[in-house]
């Protein structure tokens, strides 16, 4: 008998738009001979609907421009129901198996949506609650690193707060601390949104107040020279590492705009190391998939410096699925196809 998975999608997001792009391609490679899909839209405005149309007309927002596909509907946090309600013509309940949130960023890969599908006792792919908190938060994320003696670049972290009532002095001290060039971030914000390169004083003030748009706390990373290599890793407690992927960014810091929108990064697969050092990468990115509680699958992001050390970059709890997205092309070269690859995430949610 076939599972019925329903695939998130949109979202109240700064990456809404690529969700649109991965979910579409989540929802061609689905096997359909084990599982009946049901898509469910999530606006910019935070609207839910069944979509009944094709996935091709999910990317730039199609898929709302027809009403007659788009049915109101809510995840039930009645455990009894197990599902959605369908709003039209009254509410009818829907059992689904298990849930594949394909939603990037806020909202959708910060454990909100994780601690609804909690309380609505569905399973769902992906880390728990916990992990995928942890993993959004970049400040607590390095807290986690450091505490497990996990290598990664210096940093330090302020809240807007702290900022406003003494930016001069905090900017100071990361520039003591760390040195230029510095990394400014959001703290939780997905995919290199809102983030910027500082050179000087005056460029770490302007990058903070660009990452404070995104969110209420920042933090600050040394600069690093050295290779960027992705690696993904699957599975619950026996997880597995891909092969490493090497990334080389069209623009000087792989970006939203490198990740998403120029299509003109080099991605190198495997990566341009020793067999060694790949092996390296790969253990470190278990030890970090572990340390941060991760389970079902996660991409592990490094740096690879030219003394040999292997510096944590960041975890990403639902990575990219789209066509040119690094997490389906490493386990692609690692034997798992894609198909068979989601088939895999499926029944770890389940196992799970």
């Amino acid at each position: 008998m076939k599972k019925k998975v329903l695939v998130l999608f949109g979202g109240v997001s700064s990456e809404h738009d690529v969700s649109l792009n991965s979910a579409s391609s989540v929802m061609k490679n689905i096997p359909t001979d084990k599982y009946d899909i049901v898509a469910m839209g999530i606006t910019k405005e935070g609207k839910c609907f069944v979509f009944n149309g094709s996935p091709d007309l999910l990317p730039n927002g199609n898929w709302l421009k027809d009403e007659a596909l788009l049915e109101p509907a809510v995840i039930s946090c009645d455990r009894s129901h197990h599902g959605i309600i369908r709003l039209a013509d009254g509410a009818k309940v829907e059992y689904i198996d298990v849930v594949f949130p394909v939603l990037h960023g806020k909202n959708g890969e910060d454990g909100t949506m994780q601690g609804l599908l909690e309380i609505s006792g569905i399973p769902y792919v992906g880390c728990n609650t916990a992990a995928s908190a942890i993993c959004m938060d970049k400040a607590v994320t390095n807290a986690m690193a450091d505490f497990h003696g996990i290598a990664q670049a210096k940093w330090t972290a302020f809240d807007k707060h702290a900022y406003s009532g003494d930016k001069d002095a905090l900017l100071a001290s990361a520039a003591e601390k760390l040195g230029f060039p510095i990394f400014v971030k959001p703290a939780n914000a997905g995919s290199s949104v809102g983030i910027s390169k500082a050179k000087n004083i005056a460029e770490l003030e302007a990058a903070c107040e660009k990452a404070f748009e995104h969110d209420v706390k920042v933090v600050l990373e040394e600069g690093i020279i050295g290779v960027e290599v992705e690696c993904a890793v699957m599975g619950n407690s026996e997880p597995v590492a891909s092969v490493v992927g090497e990334v080389v960014p069209c623009n000087e810091f792989y970006d939203y705009d490198a990740k998403y929108l120029a299509n003109e990064s080099e991605l190198h697969i495997p990566a341009r190391l020793s067999g060694d050092m790949l092996k390296a990468v790969q253990e470190a990115a278990i030890k970090a998939y572990r340390a941060l509680g991760c389970s079902g699958f996660t991409r592990v992001d490094f740096f690879v410096c030219a003394d040999g050390s292997i510096l944590l970059n960041e975890p990403n709890t639902i990575p990219g699925f789209t066509s040119i997205s690094m997490y389906p092309k490493l386990f692609a070269a690692s034997g798992v196809p894609y198909s068979e690859l989601l088939d895999r995430l499926l029944e770890l949610a389940t196992e799970r």
